[in-house]
């Protein structure tokens, strides 16, 4: 049995600079321009389908082909917009995110964020204590 790799655990002060790193702050912001809209899209097309169920019963029962009506298309395509919105997800972070967080990682595993203030500088322990 081989020994377990000795890795140093990281510090708060570490993870407290890694989060104000500019990399972080650009991670953020990419992840938010996704999820926010997408989330504003598929929740407002959700409420379209149950506001329909509810007062739209017309409609949403007219027939398009044999027993298929308009209720049940609009049903199932709420399964495909939830599969359609996990593929673009998953090509956002591929594309957008995960370079950034990947590179965040290493550089937390090699403790480059160790002895840095919160703007990046090296921090060369001349400043004020903390209380």
């Amino acid at each position: 049995m081989s020994e377990p790799n000795e890795r140093r655990l990281l510090t708060p002060e570490e993870y407290e600079q890694a989060q104000v790193s500019p990399e972080f702050v650009e991670l953020k912001k990419r992840f938010r321009a996704f999820a926010f809209p997408m989330t504003v899209a598929f929740l407002s097309w959700y409420l379209l389908f149950v506001l329909l169920s509810t007062y739209a019963h017309e409609f949403m029962s007219t027939k398009v082909f044999g027993n298929i009506n308009v209720g049940l298309i609009f049903g199932l395509l709420q399964f495909v917009s939830t599969f359609v919105i996990t593929h673009l997800y998953v090509a956002h972070a591929n594309k957008k995110t995960d370079p950034i967080a990947e590179e965040m990682r290493d550089r937390l595993e090699q403790h480059e964020y160790a002895g840095r203030r919160a703007d990046g500088t090296p921090d060369d322990g001349a400043g004020a204590a903390r209380v």
